[in-house]
């Protein structure tokens, strides 16, 4: 499973779910490097989100393997109605109480126009159920989004969906392997890796919920 590389809205800490926006120039070289870290393994098939970034990263990482990408709506982004193309900064300004709610349960609830973690899972897991199903024992490549991924996540390993934010951190063109013995049992083998562009990760300091940018002793408020 590939998040896409990055854009210049993500750049920007910027929402960005279902805003059509393209790879940057630093997002097709994450996702070449990428690309060359993996031209050696037998890729059986590639499916994307019908988003532009996700298709061109998808594009990138399957010409070494001679497959073509196959778009599947399930996979696209979770949507945050009208936040979209806002800052953090700006919706909280603007929606304080949306803003709220969503930091204590993005799992169920959307902004107005927008998504819940769980419409997200409700789409986006029976395709990759799916997709498991048509490749037995084979190596695919899956490129999605970073909400959408730690959401399938969530769901095939147990992790508590409402804590998806908190827990888990996917960095642009990141690789993450799931082994699935079959449709129903589903493993974790690598997560959030980008040693192909990253040769020490940097500790996540905005991309994550509103606790982890608390001072230590007062979790959950802010600076």
């Amino acid at each position: 499973m590939v998040r896409h590389g990055a854009t210049v809205l993500s750049a920007e800490d910027r929402f960005a779910g279902a805003t059509d926006v393209e790879l940057s120039e630093e997002g097709r070289a994450q996702t070449r490097q990428l690309a060359a870290r993996l031209h050696r393994e037998r890729i059986a098939a590639v499916y994307a989100s019908p988003l532009r970034r996700t298709v061109e990263t998808a594009s990138i990482l399957a010409k070494p393997h001679g497959v073509s990408t196959e778009t599947r709506d399930g996979l696209r982004e979770i949507s945050h109605g009208h936040w979209e193309q806002l800052t953090r900064r700006e919706v909280e300004e603007r929606f304080p109480i949306e803003a709220t709610e969503w930091e204590n349960d993005p799992y169920t609830f959307a902004p107005e126009g927008g998504e819940s973690g769980l419409a997200v899972t409700a789409r986006a897991l029976p395709v990759l159920i799916e997709i498991v199903r048509a490749h037995p024992g084979a190596t695919v490549l899956v490129v999605s989004h970073k909400a959408t991924i730690r959401l399938l996540l969530s769901s095939l390993l147990g992790f508590d969906p409402r804590r998806y934010r908190d827990n888990l951190d996917l960095k642009p063109a990141s690789l993450s392997i799931v082994d699935f013995k079959d449709p129903s049992h589903a493993r974790l083998t690598l997560f959030n890796d980008t040693s192909h562009y990253d040769q020490i990760p940097n500790a996540p300091h905005s991309s994550l919920s509103k606790v982890w940018n608390a001072e230590p002793g007062h979790a959950g408020k802010k600076r």
